[in-house]
Formats: C-alpha cells, structure tokens, sequence
C-alpha cells in the first residue's frame, strides 16, 4: 500500500501550520518552549522499543518516531524563518557528517572490528570539535541536559584519556567499600552535605565500574527498578 504523505508533505504540513494564518499555539513555539517536547519525546521512544519487545506489535514504535520527526522538522522550519539555517542544511550537514565518519565505507580505511570502527569515530568527531567556539573544553561536550548516570561515564572516559589514567579495577573497588561504609556510617545527626558528598562518589564510582565493563548504567537502572515494581504487584 502506497503512503499517502510525503516526506515533502509533511514538511508542507508544518510550515502551513506556523504560517501567519496557522495554528495560534504551534506559531507561538520556540526551541525553548519546544524543549520538554523533545525530551518527552526520546524517552517515549526508548519506551516504545520495550512494547514492542513486550507485545510484538511495533505500532508505538511507528508513532513515536512520526512524533521525533515532526519535533527535527518544526525546529528546522523555526530556524528557517530566523534565518539560522534550513531543513535541507539539517540533512545536507548529516549526510556529510555519516560519510566523513564511515572511511572504511566511503574511504579506503580498513577495520576488523566494532571497536576499531568506534576509535576511528571518537577521533573524527574531536577533529571536528576543534575551533568550535561553544565547546570551552572537551568535558564541556558532553551535554549536561543528559541523565546524570549516562552522563558520567562519558566525563569519566574523557577525563581517563585525556587528562589523567582512571584507577585500577582494585583500587575502584577499594574506594566503593570505603564510600559504602561511610555511607553505612552515616547517622540521623550527620551533615547532610557530606551524605551528598559521599553518595555523590559512591554513584560515580559505580559508573566507572559500568564505564569499565561498557554497561549502560541509566538502563540498567531502569530495568531494576521495573523489576522491582513487578516484584512488588505480585
């Protein structure tokens, strides 16, 4: 069955609807206001992937990808009209970019495995990032609006290669059984800013550990914390 719309149509759909005689509320948004949308919208995704492991049908997923498209074209339609940058260039800058980080596609770099192919991208992608005026350091990269647990094996990774080794898988453990005890320590009338401090540690030392082992540690949270509920509506 041929698909009604077009990727062009569509395109067409959301400019009608922020022309001067369009919907008042989709005229009135910004990339601010359109914020929380987009983050909505990610993690409506990500949940769409587990209904569909869930119940086989893929019919959320379908939908909640229309949802991200319709937030990329809106932004890109808003940039447009502030005369930032186009739709076209959006795609334009993508399609380069997928090319420029795939030598061993598009190029004559050869790879034998996954990693090789991931070490190639992390040192295209810092090549890129040189002389970028917004990046005032390569920590300052990782975007902070990202959920702290997926954030901090990025900063760790980072600070590991290029400013100082991690520790050892010993050592780790050590400082997480000392961290934990403190924890453990803690009474009713301790500080509450060393509590932070210390869960602050604790928390990072555990994203080591998953940085270590190339878990994704804001995943397996939620998937524990899924288990638990299910645990508990038995």
């Amino acid at each position: 069955m041929q698909n009604k719309y077009t990727f062009e149509d569509f395109v067409k759909i959301i400019e009608r609807l922020r022309a001067k005689d369009g919907c008042p509320w989709d005229r009135e948004q910004t990339h601010d206001s359109l914020r929380p949308c987009m983050m909505e919208e990610a993690a409506e995704f990500v949940s769409s992937i587990r209904i569909f492991h869930e119940s086989g049908s893929a019919e959320n997923m379908r939908e909640e990808l229309g949802d991200i498209l319709l937030q990329v074209v809106m932004h890109s339609v808003i940039a447009e009209e502030e005369g930032l940058f186009t739709l076209g260039d959006v795609i334009e800058e993508v399609s380069e970019k997928m090319i420029r980080r795939h030598p061993h596609i598009f190029g004559t770099v050869q790879v034998d495995s996954s990693d090789e192919v991931l070490e190639n991208w992390d040192e295209i992608k810092k090549k890129e990032k040189e002389g970028k005026a917004w990046i005032a350091s390569p920590l300052r990269e990782i975007p902070q609006e990202l959920p702290s647990l997926t954030r901090a094996p990025k900063v760790l990774k980072k600070i590991d290669k290029l400013y100082e080794k991690a520790p050892g898988r010993e050592e780790v453990a050590d400082r997480l059984r000392e961290a934990a005890g403190k924890l453990s320590d803690c009474s009713e009338g301790t500080d509450k800013k060393e509590t932070e401090r210390l869960l602050g540690d604790t928390l990072l030392l555990l994203c080591e550990i998953a940085r270590r082992e190339k878990i994704p540690a804001e995943q397996v949270l939620m998937d524990r914390i899924e288990e638990l509920i299910e645990e508990k509506e038995r």
